[in-house]
């Protein structure tokens, strides 16, 4: 038996803005939203006030999302929420944005600090919620999960809840065109590894597996025209309904290793989380691929990167192969390249792997993965 969910409706394709705005009049009278200060100098804000107004619906707008999210930012976003007597909330950006959201809905709803909610469910019901993201790939607008720095321990919490889910997702290509390409190639890899965990996860199931194996073949087939040519329309439609379906993915499946393993060096070293997950995919699928064959064997043939009647084993390793180039081709750094010291690093590898282990990531697995193992591949990672 397994249980699947998803938001409540998805609005997507060009114009689903405009689509979406008696939905959006259905979920109250005002409005917190959620977003950063680029979207509001690309204009990107204002096609969602204008719709917003259309509607009648009153609104405040918390832009003090900057960079990946922390507990700081959302203790600010729910005290604004509350002196402005909002009843609902609306994220316009990446996943910071709408994880920003989810978590200050959650405390709306549940009351507390954020922090109380590591290693517990968030259960009781939050306000209605609305998410618009602007990238392709973090798949947030689809998942009960959100990640949190907690400021005083200096770790990513991952805190979640089925209350997580959003209402209303609306998948509107036009905010993607204008990501750069380092977010497009940073953003897409995470969707890739969204898709690529939840297929290879001990908690996948079909539904999921549909989900997986499309976003994957959309993830190589449009991820590197997207990242070349940012203008090319179809590429980033493409991309955006991969990362929905790579959300839905994991959101019922999970993730495995490599989110396990990325969400400490984002921590300790302030790496975007896109580029720490594909930092990790060769090491990571290295070292679990032979606990996985005909997993990974499927996902050779699929894209395309082995025969037909190549066996599993074999198109497994070309799978791999696949992913190390589409990395070589988004240009992602090392982590020498990033400017991370060796010294530095090497001294929180225990800490790291600690904290990977703690997250219940790595044990999705279908390889057994041991505290030791984490150790290794972080060890083995710097040397590459």
């Amino acid at each position: 038996m397994s249980t699947f969910i998803m938001p409540k409706q998805i609005i997507s394709g060009a114009g689903a803005l405009k689509q979406a705005e008696s939905s959006l009049a259905g979920l109250g009278k005002k409005a917190l939203v959620v977003t950063d200060e680029v979207m509001i100098r690309l204009g990107n804000l204002a096609h969602v006030e204008e719709a917003l107004k259309r509607c009648g619906i009153s609104y405040v707008v918390y832009s003090g999302i900057s960079g990946e999210p922390t507990d700081v930012m959302i203790e600010k976003g729910f005290e604004l929420y509350r002196e402005e007597g909002c009843d609902f909330l609306v994220a316009l950006g990446g996943g910071s944005p709408i994880d920003s959201m989810k978590a200050i809905g959650a405390l709306a709803g549940n009351g507390g600090r954020i922090t109380d909610y590591l290693g517990k469910v968030i259960e009781k019901p939050v306000p209605p919620m609305a998410a618009v993201p602007t990238t392709a790939g973090t798949g947030s607008e689809a998942t009960q999960f959100t990640i949190i720095t907690d400021t005083e321990r200096d770790i990513k919490m991952l805190l979640k809840g089925a209350v997580l889910m959003p209402t209303l997702a609306v998948i509107d290509p036009q905010f993607t065109m204008t990501a750069p390409p380092a977010i497009t190639a940073a953003t897409g890899l995470d969707a890739l590894t969204h898709a690529v965990e939840a297929y290879t996860s001990r908690k996948a199931q079909p539904l999921s597996d549909v989900f997986a194996l499309s976003a994957v073949k959309r993830i190589f087939t449009w991820l590197p025209e997207a990242f070349r040519q940012g203008s090319n329309v179809q590429a980033r439609e493409e991309m955006s309904l991969a990362a929905l379906e790579a959300g839905i993915a994991f959101n019922n499946a999970s993730v495995t290793i490599v989110h396990g393993m990325s969400r400490p060096i984002g921590a300790l070293f302030h790496v975007p989380h896109g580029i720490s997950n594909a930092m990790l995919l060769e090491k990571c699928l290295s070292y679990v691929l032979d606990g996985a064959y005909e997993r990974f064997g499927r996902l050779g043939r699929e894209i395309g990167a082995a025969a037909g009647d190549a066996g599993d084993r074999e198109a497994g390793g070309s799978f791999l192969k696949a992913v190390t180039d589409i990395c070589r081709t988004c240009e992602i750094p090392t982590l020498q390249e990033y400017g991370i010291e060796k010294a530095s690093y090497t001294k929180v590898i225990d800490k790291m792997a600690e904290d990977a282990m703690a997250s219940g990531s790595p044990s999705n697995t279908r390889k057994e993965i041991g505290l030791e193992d984490v150790k290794a591949i972080y060890r083995e990672l710097y040397n590459t």
